[in-house]
């Protein structure tokens, strides 16, 4: 199983379009998906700021702001055949 985790916070237009990218690619991948709200969590706060969303594969920052569905595409098979 693939873990993503995406960075993000309320009312932000580009964390919504890098889910809306995410989503439709889970169950291909047999991924899951965990939306942290950073405005939760004030050392988050610090790290990303309004640097975000950012979405980390299995732990490790894979994109920050925008990505398109072939480049998750690609990664997530090169996890998923890790």
């Amino acid at each position: 199983m693939i873990a993503l985790t995406l960075y993000s916070r309320p009312a932000c237009h580009l964390c919504d379009e890098m889910k809306a990218v995410i989503l439709p690619l889970l169950s291909q991948f047999d991924a899951t998906l965990e939306v942290i709200d950073i405005d939760t969590d004030p050392e988050l706060v610090a790290a990303y700021g309004h640097d975000i969303p950012v979405l980390l594969v299995n732990g490790r920052k894979a994109f920050k702001h925008r990505l398109t569905p072939a480049e998750l595409q690609r990664r997530l098979a090169r996890e998923a055949s890790a």
